[in-house]
């Protein structure tokens, strides 16, 4: 399900609201591992069914166990539905090869449009969890934009020069440790932003 997963600290802030510290890492990176282990049983093509199937089963424990489908997994899945599905009628890898691209290049262009309009995207998903003041949100915002752009780009400099084995091991371990070291780094960004969350009103 990368383009990841997806979004690091969107997993953290959800499990930080919500309590239900499993589901977001089994929906979010299960899909992943099933996807590597058909590959290096079978091939791509064999991996690029056995995602589609997980990425389903991972909407629906997110469904059953949270009585919801987060936004950006149901449009990750929409996509490994549609280039998934070319891959398999096609027989031709290079569809499941830029969907990494297209997943990332989304979300990058929506959170450059939500900025164009004021409106730092990131606020609404992750404000629950993480209280900062406007400016950090813009800030937050803009960096991931931007991060997700590289990643678009990246996705395609390596599938088109490198080996299916490399591009393999770059969709499963590289985005993922990219987008966990982009994260972390944002964390002076969250402390340097923060604000209270307004105190709960309590009845007398």
């Amino acid at each position: 399900m990368t383009g990841r997963g997806n979004r690091y600290l969107l997993a953290m802030a959800e499990t930080r609201a919500t309590g239900k510290s499993w589901v977001k890492p089994t929906t979010e990176y299960g899909p992943l591992a099933v996807f590597f282990i058909v590959y290096l049983k079978w091939d791509l093509l064999a991996a690029t069914g056995a995602l589609i199937a997980a990425t389903a089963v991972a909407l629906a424990v997110s469904l059953i166990v949270e009585r919801r489908v987060p936004m950006m997994p149901l449009i990750t899945a929409v996509i490994v539905g549609v280039f998934g599905g070319l891959t398999l009628w096609l027989q031709d890898d290079t569809f499941i090869k830029m969907k990494p691209t297209i997943v990332e290049a989304l979300f990058s262009i929506v959170l450059f449009g939500g900025l164009l309009f004021n409106r730092p995207l990131l606020k609404p998903l992750m404000g629950a969890a993480w209280p900062m003041d406007d400016t950090g949100w813009r800030k937050l915002t803009l960096r991931f934009a931007v991060f997700f752009a590289a990643m678009a780009v990246l996705n395609e400099i390596v599938w088109r020069t490198q080996t299916t084995d490399v591009w393999v091991t770059f969709k499963v371990f590289g985005l993922m440790a990219l987008t966990l070291i982009f994260a972390v780094a944002q964390t002076p960004l969250l402390r340097r932003h923060a604000v209270e969350p307004p105190a709960e009103k309590t009845e007398s």
